[in-house]
């Protein structure tokens, strides 16, 4: 099975290269979807590890990328980095060995991921004036 390009998870959700404080400037919805996508991270972190081993980081990394784009005050980073801690916690283990079903729900987990970077991507998009280009993303290929 071809695994989804998961680069495209992260692709709108660090995306945000303009203004500061960005977390702080968010709604409720969007917030919510900033936690969610935490969640669905250190769910990736955890899926990717099985087949990765123990060492990989890129998963984790990319949360880290994210709060310190999202630059929230001390209570909401908390919560996002709870949420991923607690996505991982909620798939580690659950595959003991790198095989087709670890892989298929490391894609149902990455699609999960794209669905709700978009959602992020498209609220970005709607609140910037008409003379802002759409952020550009700042993870990597």
């Amino acid at each position: 099975m071809k695994r989804l390009p998961l680069n495209a998870l992260l692709a709108c959700a660090v995306l945000f290269g303009g203004g500061a404080a960005i977390a702080q400037d968010r709604g409720p919805t969007e917030r919510q979807s900033l936690l969610d996508l935490a969640f669905t991270l250190g769910e990736s972190h955890a899926l990717r590890q099985v087949c990765e081993g123990g060492g990989d980081q890129y998963w984790r990394s990319r949360m880290v990328r994210l709060t310190e784009v999202e630059k929230a005050d001390q209570a909401f980073d908390a919560q996002l980095r709870e949420r991923f801690n607690t996505g991982f916690a909620a798939r580690q283990g659950q595959f003991p060995q790198c095989d087709e079903a670890s892989r298929e729900a490391e894609q149902q987990v990455a699609r999960k991921g794209q669905a709700l970077a978009a959602k992020l991507s498209k609220s970005m998009v709607t609140r910037a004036s008409p003379d802002q280009a759409a952020p550009d993303s700042v993870a990597e290929n």
